[in-house]
């Protein structure tokens, strides 16, 4: 596949589930739950982040 076939693809496929979500669009209700998804997921990355740079800094205590 070309450079300009990817680029293309990409944008599509960022571009129209965005258009879909946005408010009095088909799919809105998705949104929110996307949305929703999204934030808690966020909070569990941050607590993974957490409890990994522990693990290091008690890794280079050691040392």
């Amino acid at each position: 596949m070309n450079k300009a076939l990817k680029i293309i693809l990409g944008l599509i496929l960022v571009v129209v589930p965005l258009y879909l979500v946005f408010p009095e669009m088909p799919l809105s209700s998705w949104g929110n739950a996307a949305w929703e998804l999204i934030k808690g997921g966020i909070t569990i990355l941050v607590i993974l982040i957490g409890i990994l740079l522990i693990v290091i800094g008690m890794g280079e205590l050691k040392n």
